[in-house]
């Protein structure tokens, strides 16, 4: 009875086992077909990452721009073959920053910056060919994770562009820019010296003829000479951006001098100049020789288109505008005129109504005006004369 109670209990044991193996069989058998498909998704994540990178690295190859990419201990990771021409490394082997900075003149610790923004800097690499100037850009790649064990992490990417052919450009761009200021200012200082050495030339001979008031006519010629000086000043600060030296100025007394300056021009070409001006003084800031530069231009301008007989009048007086006061000076004429399509073009530098000058008179006295922060305008009718007022802030 016993002997039969123990194999019954065997007999259970057995059967209990063997549907555990079962179990532990199918078990097997699932985890086994769970880790091949992992299997299959880590092969064909590896392939993919190795296509990636491969695709990558062909992108890197293939670049216009040299590259190079350096990691954490400035171990070269890339550099590829436009790089290489760029730096001028020919087959040189470079494994580190340190190599590469022993066979090129450049220090890209005084480039790389401490940031993660992009730097931009130019610098002149010779080379076997001539000068090379590259464009250099770096940028510290941001850690997204800590590196695993036995990695090191990429730290900064280098970019290389040549520029040469651009700063060439741009230094011949500004040799002509520096030779067309040279030549505007060469061609304004010879219209401007053109209206104050007429009047000197005719103080010259009128001493020569007129011994009894030498004295005076060598005054004028003086002061012609002091207002040359004066536009050679004005003419070179208005190129060179500097300021004139503005100083408190009666205006009907600067503009009198220079109608003055005038009159041997007016009266050699049978026109006859007038000046009236106020009682009251008119004082304005400004410069008293620019300021004669532009009256002097403007009457010889109306001499020039005035026949003879005809009159050149100039006039200083204040104005009431809303609740200020401004300082006026108008220079009116009995002229050929201008015609009206032309009125607003003949402030341009280099339009010449007439077409037989320059065009740079009206165009040097709208700057001297606008630097005095005053405005020129000028109301005109074909063989009725033309009217050109100035406006000043009254002191």
């Amino acid at each position: 009875m016993l002997l039969a109670d123990a194999f019954a209990e065997f007999v259970s044991a057995s059967s209990r086992l063997e549907a555990s193996y079962r179990e532990l069989q199918q078990e097997v058998s699932l985890l086994g077909g769970e880790l091949a498909e992992r299997n299959a998704k880590l092969t064909r994540s590896v392939a993919e990452n190795e296509q990636m990178r491969a695709a990558f690295q062909q992108i890197i190859e293939s670049m216009p721009c040299g590259i190079l990419v350096v990691d954490s201990a400035q171990r070269i990771i890339t550099i590829n073959p436009e790089g290489r021409r760029l730096l001028d490394l020919g087959a040189a082997s470079v494994e580190s920053l340190g190599d590469l900075i022993q066979l090129t003149p450049i220090d890209f610790k005084l480039f790389e910056s401490g940031s993660d923004d992009t730097i931009n800097s130019e610098l002149c690499l010779s080379t076997a060919s001539g000068d090379r100037w590259l464009g250099v850009g770096s940028r510290r790649l941001p850690c997204l994770a800590k590196p695993a064990r036995g990695t090191v992490e990429l730290q900064t990417i280098w970019m290389f562009v040549d520029v040469t052919a651009s700063k060439q450009a741009r230094e011949q761009r500004e040799a002509a820019r520096n030779a067309m200021a040279l030549a505007e200012v060469a061609s304004i200082l010879a219209h401007e010296i053109r209206n104050p050495l007429a009047s000197m030339e005719l103080f010259a001979g009128l001493i020569l003829e007129d011994g009894e008031n030498a004295s005076q006519w060598v005054s004028h010629l003086r002061a012609g000479i002091r207002h040359l000086s004066g536009t050679v000043n004005n003419v070179l600060n208005m190129h060179a951006g500097g300021c004139a030296e503005f100083q408190k100025v009666e205006l009907a007394a600067c503009v009198r001098r220079a109608v003055d300056f005038a009159q041997p021009i007016a009266a050699n070409s049978g026109v006859v100049l007038t000046f009236q001006g106020g009682e009251a003084p008119v004082e304005i800031l400004g410069n008293e020789s620019a300021l004669q530069q532009v009256v002097l231009n403007l009457v010889c301008n109306a001499i020039r288109h005035t026949p003879s007989r005809g009159l050149i009048s100039i006039e200083v007086s204040t104005e009431a505008t809303g609740p200020a006061r401004i300082a006026l000076v108008e220079v009116v004429d009995t002229g050929s005129g201008i015609a009206g399509d032309l009125l607003e073009r003949i402030f341009d530098p280099g339009f010449s109504a007439s077409g037989d000058r320059p065009g740079l008179g009206l165009a040097v006295c709208k700057r001297i005006i606008d630097s005095h922060r005053g405005k020129i305008t000028v109301s005109s009718r074909l063989h009725a004369g033309s009217t050109f007022r100035l406006e000043f802030p009254l002191l």
